[in-house]
């Protein structure tokens, strides 16, 4: 059967399935039997597939970006179906390369995705419904993906090279991204201030924190100081030591104080749910990039993905100058 035959005979299915609609509106709606929004060789993609991933997407974005205006929605619309014409190609070459994933490997990821997020079948059938999707239709994306993974190693991936000089030069041009954070080591005094203390207590606390920073910066040994009054347990062997931390390790309001100062630097009175805190910097390592060798498979990584990507859009581009596509919609 020639291609203008074949065309020919799905616009007297889409009639057809027309006049069923006009004939028995109360059997069947306009939404669940549509048009053709495009044909992509032999296939059709019809209104009700893009109308129903449109509003899978749209009301993603809505909840993240607020209600689409006329222009937005239109652009949307025409990328998603875009998109169906694109996954309709890569089934095709899946089907003509003959790539087959099993039910085993399916299975086998779903329950890989169950068990990174701690999930049981139930909560993760539950949580889909909630986006609007059922486990089969999940299933059939989880197909679909790990089709397109295996293409894309198949005919793209496995063409891909990324050299010495390239991660070199990424290296250099961000070092930035590769920092160290800061780290600091610090040590600190402790007076606790129980939870149901009256005013005078805390008063008579906040005192002796004030007497203890006093003695602290007129250069008495920290360390001794701590030993001698901190209420923090371990302090009399240790004399206060924190150890070293780095941002987001510790308690923000000792965060905050530590990272304004400078080694050899005694804080004022720090205050917390717990009580009242007088530390000490004692050092502080300077951001610095970290070695080549250490950082040099995430930049493979990093340059390969960019790169599959990169080369998927080309292959997917001339999929498509060599295919039969006509777009109604």
């Amino acid at each position: 059967m020639t291609r203008s035959k074949k065309l020919a005979m799905l616009a007297k299915v889409v009639a057809v399935f027309s006049l069923i609609m006009l004939t028995f509106p109360a059997f069947v709606s306009a939404e669940t039997i549509s048009g053709v929004a495009a044909i992509v060789n032999e296939d059709i993609i019809t209104i009700y597939e893009l109308n129903r991933e449109y509003a899978l997407i749209s009301r993603e974005m809505e909840k993240r970006e607020g209600p689409l205006s006329a222009e937005a929605a239109k652009k949307l619309r025409s990328e998603v179906l875009n998109s169906l014409i694109d996954r309709k190609l890569v089934r095709d070459k899946v089907k003509e390369l003959n790539i087959v994933i099993s039910e085993e490997e399916i299975r086998q990821s779903i329950e890989d995705i169950k068990k990174q997020n701690n999930l049981s079948q139930e909560a993760l059938v539950a949580a889909l419904l909630a986006q609007g999707t059922t486990f089969e239709q999940y299933r059939a994306q989880m197909k679909e993906q790990m089709e397109r993974l295996r293409l894309m190693s198949q005919e793209v991936k496995s063409k891909i090279q990324v050299s010495e000089r390239e991660l070199r030069e990424y290296y250099d041009g961000n070092k930035a991204q590769f920092n160290e954070v800061p780290a600091y080591r610090a040590r600190h005094i402790f007076l606790k201030v129980p939870a149901n203390a009256s005013n005078a207590e805390i008063k008579k606390i906040m005192e002796k924190a004030m007497t203890v920073t006093a003695e602290a910066k007129s250069g008495t040994d920290f360390a001794g100081l701590a030993k001698k009054y901190s209420d923090e347990p371990g302090a009399a062997a240790d004399g206060g030591d924190l150890g070293t931390f780095k941002k987001g390790d510790m308690l923000p309001e000792i965060e905050g104080a530590v990272i304004t100062m400078n080694p050899g630097e005694i804080s004022d009175i720090v205050t917390t749910a717990a009580g009242f805190h007088i530390i000490k910097l004692e050092e502080k390592s300077a951001a610095q990039a970290k070695p080549f060798e250490t950082v040099k498979g995430a930049i493979e990584e990093t340059l390969y993905r960019k790169k599959s990507e990169e080369r998927f859009k080309q292959w997917a581009e001339e999929l498509r100058k060599n295919a039969a596509v006509e777009i109604k919609q």
